[in-house]
């Protein structure tokens, strides 16, 4: 009888540590996505002044990424891309900002929702646009979590409190049920409090200054209150970190911190260059990640985390998801080559005649960025008069901001054309840049005869690349953006779309 119950009590013995290596294999996921933050400016990635605890946390507990970019450097298009695994090229009116993201297109959230996990999100999910028009009655992120308020430290933040909704969330989940949950916060998009940095104690002389901006007193101050809007959305994770770590449930949770894109001052979002589009990245989950504490210099896109999340939840990726997942990253074992990322742009906010874009494709390399700028008589950053803008603003593609206000004041003074020109003039058809050398992309050498072979190479390569992706543009297939409708806020009552000829 003792020999029978002892059979029993192994087996059950057994099975329990069965069920706890299921549990564990089935990990849970919190990706934390700030609104418009460029990769220099986290603790972790070398910013004397901002404070982003979380960040150097996940960094130093996971894998920091070096080399990390988004699809878009335009709020929509980077989320689209995000979600389902795809350059924006491929997903039609998502290819936009204030557009839509077909239900055709599949995301990871509504495949984890169906492999049984819970999803939702807080604050700024897929977003902005018009859901309904692509047939979708949910956002793309998962269910909404945003009944819960705070008291922000100021008055240009959101008031949303993303950590209790998180909260929320949780309370919610079934006991032993997995769950993926979206953090976005609003901030730091614009606008910001004047002065907001000042207050909090910041120093501004301890400020590197990007080299695409006049070192001056106003541009300091601008990113001083840019830093507090960065750490308004790094407490929120330290917050909801505490909570995982509560629950018992921080080590088996896929945790990722990044930037839907770059910064929101002039030549950085909304442009192909590194202030736009290199964005911080960092992944913590000790049950799956080998050797944490490393540091990854190979260059990725943001779309790979579809296909990570879903191979890291046993979930099939389909094929029409053609980023690479960053397994293979994570178990330090990959046999990906990762020695490229894709960036692209369509239209941005509507700031041209007839709502055209900016059509622009680029390679980024360890060394070198290459761009084609597909329609170079345009203007890159919206026409410079607002009647052609919707949202009735001289170059509306840039947000307003004292550092704009100030190149566009001193246009023609010395000490300012140049970076009046770099933020806002016209670009020729292709860009060459040694980054290795000049990490603010500066310097033009498409045409310089000494990097001619390396100009065809990268050329060759994106053409390649955007072919194999199947991109209208590369294919001489019909390219519809410019005519996809604009669903943002209209202050030009005249400004409309044209119509397809």
């Amino acid at each position: 009888m003792r020999k029978k119950l002892n059979q029993n009590l192994f087996l059950l013995v057994g099975l329990l540590f069965v069920v706890a290596d299921l549990q564990a294999a089935t990990p849970n996921i919190l990706f934390c996505i700030s609104d418009d933050q460029s990769y220099a400016h986290t603790g972790a990635n070398g910013d004397p002044v901002v404070q982003t605890p979380a960040f150097d946390r996940v960094a130093r507990e996971g894998i920091r990424f070096t080399r990390a970019f988004c699809d878009a450097p335009t709020c929509g298009p980077s989320r689209s891309a995000i979600l389902t695994g795809q350059p924006i090229w491929r997903l039609e009116e998502a290819g936009n900002i204030h557009s839509t993201l077909p239900k055709k297109f599949l995301t990871y959230a509504e495949l984890l929702k169906g492999a049984g996990y819970a999803t939702g999100f807080t604050g700024k999910g897929w977003s902005p646009g018009r859901l309904s028009a692509g047939g979708r009655e949910e956002n793309p992120a998962g269910q909404e979590f945003n009944k819960r308020h705070l008291k922000p430290p100021y008055r240009s933040m959101s008031n949303r409190d993303y950590a209790s909704n998180f909260e929320e969330f949780l309370d919610q989940v079934n006991e032993g049920q997995p769950f993926c949950f979206w953090l976005g916060t609003h901030e730091p998009h614009r606008g910001f409090e004047a002065g907001a940095g000042k207050k909090s104690g910041k120093d501004s002389a301890k400020v590197i200054v990007p080299p695409m901006f006049p070192d001056h007193s106003v541009v300091r101050s601008d990113l001083l209150d840019y830093y507090v809007e960065i750490e308004h959305f790094d407490q929120m994770i330290v917050r909801a970190m505490a909570t995982l770590e509560k629950a018992g449930q921080l080590d088996n949770t896929i945790v990722v911190i990044t930037s839907d894109h770059g910064m929101p001052f002039p030549r950085a979002k909304a442009s192909l260059y590194d202030a736009g589009a290199h964005v911080p990245l960092a992944i913590r989950w000790p049950n799956g990640i080998v050797k944490a504490g490393r540091v990854f210099e190979g260059l990725i896109n943001l779309s790979d985390m579809a296909p990570t999340f879903l191979q890291a939840a046993g979930v099939k990726v389909p094929a029409m998801m053609t980023a690479n997942s960053l397994m293979g990253v994570l178990k330090n074992k990959t046999t990906t080559k990762r020695d490229s990322a894709y960036i692209a742009m369509e239209r941005h906010d509507g700031c041209r005649k007839g709502g055209k874009g900016y059509p622009s494709r680029a390679i980024r390399t360890q060394d070198y960025l290459y761009i084609r700028n597909l329609e170079p008589t345009r203007w890159p950053a919206g026409n410079p008069d607002r009647e052609f803008c919707a949202r009735y603003i001289p170059f509306g593609e840039v947000d307003t901001s004292p550092t704009k206000t100030l190149l566009m004041d001193n246009a023609n003074k010395a000490g300012f054309k140049r970076f009046y020109d770099l933020a806002f003039s016209k670009r020729p058809a292709e860009e060459l840049y040694y980054v290795s050398e000049d990490p603010g992309q500066l310097v033009n050498l498409a045409g310089n005869r000494k990097y001619a072979a390396i100009q065809k190479k990268l050329a060759s390569q994106l053409q390649e690349h955007l072919v194999r992706t199947k991109d209208p543009r590369a294919l001489g297939l019909d390219a519809p953006w410019d005519h996809y409708p604009y669903y943002g806020l209209r202050r030009n009552k005249n400004w409309q779309v044209d119509p397809k000829p």
